[in-house]
């Protein structure tokens, strides 16, 4: 397991079907990069870093550019922060789809 932050009472079923009714996997697969970058590549970046969740949380509900190229990631304002964190703490444990 790559990250260790509250992956234990992480719900993995939940974590997925907030990413696929949010349209995350539109632009994101675990090990290729489509619109956005592979997750795999998000753990890269950010593993070790102790703010890196308030970092991606802030990152998906209010999008942005720059950090992975031109293209912005959309903001979702209506995503909860706990929902957005469900996402993150899923996508940092590498995220399982089982």
């Amino acid at each position: 397991m790559i990250w260790t932050s509250s992956t234990q009472a992480l719900d993995i079923t939940k974590a997925k079907h907030i990413a696929v009714s949010n349209a995350c996997m539109g632009c994101h697969t675990f090990d290729r990069k489509i619109v956005g970058p592979a997750y795999k590549d998000i753990i890269r970046k950010y593993n070790g870093d102790k703010n890196a969740v308030a970092k991606l949380v802030k990152k998906v509900r209010t999008g942005g550019s720059g950090v992975w190229g031109a293209i912005p990631m959309p903001a979702y304002p209506g995503l909860s922060d706990a929902d957005a964190k469900t996402v993150v703490d899923w996508i940092m444990i590498g995220a399982p789809m089982k």
